[in-house]
């Protein structure tokens, strides 16, 4: 048996050798060009097992639809921009905050970044080789490169000119340590459970409200002791509250308790106040408390000169509040949430950010001046400070801790921030129906995450973030008019003008500026300023990058320097017929590239999706370096091949969007039940063969042998089902059935064909001899795709017309060989064996063992079919007896004398073949055998079946000898036995 990974490897020696990818893309193409979209990935780490199953699918589609005849461009691709190189270098040059980066130098620190954006680029090139990947690496294309770049301009220019990009204002989730917004998308990759606490804060009424009209004198006594009653799960915006937001359809209260009043909403009283004691006083009117105003938790903002500063501290009415949680009371601080910024604007509120970019407070909060808010290494710590400093002016109600899903930033996993700050938008919300119908056209697998993950995706879908404050990326080509900053007579600076261009190639920007572009980093670009055309003041690009995600959705055009070149290329074959990669890209890739191409093309990016879920551990948990609690990819290939890993996950529901526990065993079962069952069949094939005979044209008769038009049929069919499977991207259904059918071939075909191959009758060796080269042939191009070494190795030693079996057209399904009939007799047949073995196990005889007869009640077969069940019963005779009922078996246990006798013959020649086979002998050895037994019975069987005994193990004499044998147990009785060569 050969050594799988080390075949493999001398395959891949071949096929680089013989440049066989680079002839599969210059064969014919008759059905012209089929395109897929390559997600490249970061070279930042090694390869995982992600990243293997998404290569596997990107390999094994495009093998399809080359050998159907198409032209399939496999072009890799690296991603170099954004904060995953950025971190990189933060953390080997101690970085510890964008102040640290531009005190460095954008420029140095830019540079350095792009030194480690291929920094593993080696290590990829080794592996996905390796995984027998076909991919073009040595022409890649990367995000940096200065053409990828200005594709992405013009991207950006044809938004900006169909009135698609605007600046705004917006609440928005902020990385405080990358100090820079996220997108929709970006934020939602980074959630996770953590525990958090929560503070019902005492907010003291200074302007009292009426409570009830007919009772308003006896509220007197409760002038100074009235508090409203607001819960918050984000203590450290306290500081920054500037009004409290009661629902208008929400039942208020006022309670005593323990010598205090409180208002807040009636339906939570008794948890609000578990374990102490309260009374209802009264209902409490929302319109009374509408406008009342109360003493604020923190002072540090009274003397301020602030915009709507008459509305500071007041209690408003809004519809978002409810009584899911808290106190049915939400604490108002517009610079943190979108509905407290929509309610600060309708509400004419002050707008008061008392914390920075950075994630620190301001150097108004005197008390806890510059401390972060949410600090990576213990995000509660200064939640608990605060509590603490409110607790000590009795404004704390109660506090609990308590889990929840909070957004953490998808790469530095730091605590993301709700914050109100500039940003430049792409106006999605504009292009929503146009994507939603577009995306009606795309085949997505697995089906449900067209309507589902994805389709809510965009019908949720919001206006897109796409400035980020960082360096390393594709920068903003948007150069704004600085004005013409004179001083007037009442000393006051005029602006100047408003001008805007947005650049959408270096061509434009060189004519501008009159200077030689060969860079487009922001390091280079931030330098470049020329003349407004208006006002003759200077223009200025804005300072802000990309977010890299415009960079991927932009992939189809950047990767060609479309329009720049490629532009009849591009327009012929848009959009792409596939594309593939994990599930998490619904919200992300595959969810921007339909953006952009709505907005550029309005039509769908893609046609087809394979949409791969997560490997994990074979524990269940994220595979883990530090933990060990996975094998590398690289040991697992070099132990088991990389054709086992392919099939395993092929056949896996990882391609289906669901996690996959990885197993070795599960790669180990590949090559046990599949990969060796299938070179044991090649191997007893080149057993058989004689290059004397003409057994390469296959001819199937009406004589011909059942099993033969049976294995034809069941090919045939097979081939049907992967063709129909590949052609709806449905990857499970076109590999699992190989398996089955290699069973098949071995189990069924081969084992009860074997004494064909070894037989006298030469037409029905020969008949044998050109079906199984037929099919082994047929089935090493329907290997091909998912098992391409496999598939390779058989071609090559069957011989086949080509160079190699991926340089092979993809197999006809040749209906007219498909007999239904064979089909269905055959199945009934191994019903019936099926029906007698179990049978014979339940007597406790061993199939070896000759038996009388088989009778078979209800079914009528002929004479081919009943020879089959007779051998492989191991029975004398057949009797079908027909009937209406259900199908039964009845079988003859009876053990004679004679039978008992075939039953040792039957035992003597397996054990004499199996010592033949421990010897390393074919069927070209002719030996000797020696025996020695004292049983008579055992004697007399030696010599009643010499010939056919001599004629089954393949040899030419058989000797009695007296003693010396090695011993064997034949049936229960000790012999001594020698073979010969």
């Amino acid at each position: 048996m050969i050594n799988i990974p080390q075949k493999e490897k001398e395959i891949l020696k071949f096929w680089q050798e013989n440049n066989i990818f680079k002839k599969t893309l210059e064969k014919d193409s008759p059905k012209g060009d089929f395109v897929f979209y390559d997600g490249p990935p970061f070279a930042t780490g090694t390869p995982h097992y992600g990243h293997i199953v998404a290569s596997l699918i990107k390999d094994m589609v495009p093998r399809y639809w080359t050998m159907q005849g198409y032209y399939v461009e496999r072009r890799w691709g690296w991603d170099c921009h954004g904060l995953p190189i950025e971190n990189i270098v933060e953390q080997e040059l101690n970085l510890k905050s964008k102040k640290d980066i531009e005190e460095l130098g954008v420029g140095k620190f830019n540079e350095v970044c792009r030194t480690k954006v291929l920094r593993y680029a080696g290590e990829w090139r080794k592996v996905i080789d390796r995984l027998g990947r076909w991919v073009d690496m040595d022409n890649d294309y990367k995000t940096m490169d200065l053409n990828f770049m200005e594709s992405v301009w013009w991207v950006f220019k044809q938004l900006w000119d169909k009135g698609l990009i605007y600046e705004g204002y917006k609440s928005m989730h902020i990385c405080p340590r990358c100090e820079t917004t996220l997108s929709q998308s970006e934020v939602s990759q980074g959630y996770k459970d953590v525990e958090d606490i929560s503070v019902i804060a005492k907010f003291k009424l200074s302007q009292q409200p009426t409570i009830n009209k007919q009772q308003a004198s006896s509220l007197d006594k409760f002038k100074d002791n009235i508090y409203i009653l607001a819960w918050t799960t984000t203590p450290w915006t306290l500081p920054g509250n500037v009004a409290l937001a009661v629902g208008e359809n929400i039942e208020y209260v006022l309670v005593e308790s323990q010598g205090e009043y409180f208002i807040l909403a009636r339906q939570n009283l008794e948890s609000i106040f578990e374990g102490r004691e309260f009374k209802i006083i009264n209902k409490v009117n929302v319109r009374d408390l509408e406008g009342a105003r109360y003493e604020p938790l923190f002072g540090y903002y009274l003397g301020k000169d602030l915009k709507n500063k008459e509305n500071l501290y007041t209690v408003q009415i809004a519809d978002f509040v409810t009584v899911e949680d808290g106190t049915g009371v939400v604490h108002i601080a517009p610079a943190f949430g979108e509905d407290d910024m929509n309610l600060g604007k309708e509400k004419k509120l002050p707008f008061i950010q008392h914390v920075k970019m950075d994630g620190r407070f301001t150097y108004d909060i005197t008390d806890f001046k510059n401390e972060e808010v949410k600090p990576k290494n213990n995000p509660q710590a200064t939640d608990k400070k605060i509590i603490e400093y409110l607790k000590g002016k009795n404004l704390v109600f109660k506090t609990e801790n308590f889990v929840h899903s909070y957004p953490h930033c998808w790469r530095c996993d730091s605590p993301l921030l709700n914050y109100a700050t500039s940003s430049w938008f792409v106006k999605v919300t504009a292009l929503k129906d146009e994507m939603l119908k577009s995306a009606q056209n795309i085949n997505w697998v697995p089906g449900h995450l067209k309507k589902g993950r994805f389709g809510k995706w965009l019908e949720g879908a919001k206006d897109w973030s796409i400035s980020r404050q960082r360096f390393w990326g594709s920068v903003m080509p948007i150069w704004q008019c600085q004005g013409n900053k004179q001083q007037t007579t009442n000393n006051k600076q005029q602006e100047g003008c408003d001008n805007v261009i947005v650049i959408g190639s270096v061509k434009e920007l060189e004519k501008l500026s009159g200077r030689k572009i060969d860079d487009l980093h922001k390091h280079f670009v931030d330098k470049i300023t020329f003349k407004c055309d208006k006002c003759g003041g200077v223009m200025r690009r804005v300072p802000d990058v990309l977010d890299c995600w415009f960079e991927s959705g932009s992939m189809p055009y950047a990767q060609i320097h479309y329009p720049f070149e490629n532009k009849e290329k591009f327009e012929k074959n848009f959009p792409a017929q596939f594309i593939a990669e994990g599930v998490d890209q619904t919200r992300c890739w595959f969810y921007y590239l339909h953006v952009l191409s709505t907005a550029l093309k309005k039509s769908e990016a893609f046609k087809n999706v394979v949409a791969n879920g997560i490997v994990l551990a074979e524990d269940g948990k994220k595979m883990s370096k530090r933990l060990q609690n996975y094998p590398e990819p690289e040991e697992v290939f070099n132990k088991y091949g990389a054709d086992a890993v392919r099939y395993y996950l092929a056949t896996s529901p990882v391609v289906k969007a669901d996690d996959l526990c990885f197993s070795e065993k599960g790669v180990d079962e590949v090559v046990k039940k599949v990969l060796l069952i299938l070179l044991n069949v090649l191997s007893f094939y080149q057993m058989y063969a004689d290059e004397k005979l003409e057994i390469k044209k296959l001819e199937i008769k009406e004589d011909t042998n059942v099993l033969d038009r049976w294995i034809i049929s069941k090919l045939e069919q097979l081939k049907k089902e992967i063709t129909d499977a590949y052609n709806n991207y449905d990857l499970v259904e076109a590999t699992r059935p190989l398996a089955g059918f290699i069973n098949d071939l071995s189990t069924w075909y081969l084992r009860r064909s074997r004494g064909r191959f070894k037989g006298d009758d030469e037409k029905d060796k020969i008949d044998a001899l050109r079906t199984l080269r037929y099919v082994l042939l047929e089935l090493s191009k329907l290997m091909a795709p998912v098992m391409p070494f496999m598939a390779e190795h058989i071609y090559k030693e069957l011989d086949g017309d080509k160079e190699s079996v991926h340089l092979e057209d993809w197999p006809e399904v040749k209906k007219d060989l498909i007999d239904q009939r064979v089909l269905d007799y055959m199945e009934i047949t191994r019903k019936i064996v099926e029906l007698a073995l179990a049978k014979r196990a339940e007597a406790g005889i061993k199939v070896r063992q000759p038996l009388r007869k088989l009778t078979i009640n209800n079914q009528q077969l002929t004479k081919e079919y009943a020879d089959l069940i007779k051998d492989e019963v191991n029975v004398k005779e057949i009797i079908q007896k027909q009937g209406a009922g259900e199908l039964q078996v009845e079988l003859d246990i009876e053990i004679t004398d004679e039978l008992k006798q075939e039953g040792y013959l039957r035992e003597l020649v397996r054990l004499i073949n199996a010592k033949r086979k421990k010897m390393g002998l074919t069927v070209k050895d002719r030996v000797k055998i020696e025996y020695e037994t004292q049983d008579e019975t055992l004697a007399s069987v030696f010599e009643k079946y010499k010939d056919e005994l001599l004629k089954l193990t393949l040899a030419d004499e058989l000797v009695r000898v007296d003693k010396g044998l090695e011993k064997v147990k034949v049936n229960g009785i000790e012999a001594g036995l020698k073979i010969k060569s």
